[in-house]
């Protein structure tokens, strides 16, 4: 079947977040509760019920502020989001190489496949509402070898599922904390991939910080939060 590389959506295969700070924006108009757009879409990644606990939004309140927010989704965020670079060149060197592309994110499933059709993109199999080492469970049901994200959330799921773990520097964490959450390799952006890709193959042999090894780079202990 190939090689399985797995991919998160925000921030490393999309920009959001002109959307993403309308649609807060509107939610907190709407609650009259203290949400900011800016601080939300800075920061993208962590699941939309913990960003609302985090702002303050009161526990019961919480389920209707979510379906809220997914019902404007696709009028607010949708048409603003972009692709970002290199996106498209990495899923077809996926699919160039044999492999099969994965979309494994925390943002709600309906919504994620939208972002999909309005971009004209087609992946082999896209899992939503999966953060951290959640996403491990769709990373190990699709033999996922490799998966690329920008968040330190995206690499701990990564390693919780014996895969390669790619950072990208796109979204809000930089280099560094990718590389101190245990990520093998870490990429500028999605431009980079292809030839990552090509060098390393199906096992991407690498140490980490993408230098060739030996062998796989061993990763971190599982299931850390």
């Amino acid at each position: 079947m190939g090689m399985c590389v797995g991919f998160d959506l925000d921030m490393t295969l999309i920009d959001p977040r002109p959307g993403m700070v309308a649609a807060m924006n509107r939610l907190a108009d709407e609650s009259g509760l203290p949400f900011d757009g800016e601080h939300f879409a800075a920061h993208l990644g962590p699941p939309l019920d913990q960003v609302l606990r985090e702002f303050g939004a009161p526990e019961e309140r919480i389920p209707a502020l979510v379906a809220r927010f997914r019902q404007i989704y696709p009028e607010l965020v949708i048409p603003r989001t972009v692709a970002l670079p290199g996106a498209v060149e990495a899923l077809d060197a996926v699919r160039g190489s044999g492999g099969r592309t994965l979309v494994v994110t925390g943002k709600y499933a309906r919504n994620a496949e939208l972002h999909l059709q309005a971009l004209g993109w087609t992946v082999d199999t896209l899992v939503g509402e999966l953060w951290s080492t959640g996403k491990a469970a769709a990373l190990t049901e699709y033999s996922a070898h490799v998966f690329v994200g920008d968040h330190v959330g995206d690499i701990k799921g990564a390693l919780a599922a014996n895969a390669v773990a790619v950072g990208v520097t796109t979204g809000p964490c930089d280099r560094s904390e990718l590389l101190d959450a245990g990520a093998h390799v870490v990429l500028e952006s999605l431009v980079e991939f292809p030839a990552w890709l090509a060098q390393h193959g199906p096992r991407a042999d690498v140490t980490p910080d993408g230098a060739p090894g030996s062998g796989r780079a061993s990763p971190a202990p599982s299931r850390v939060e």
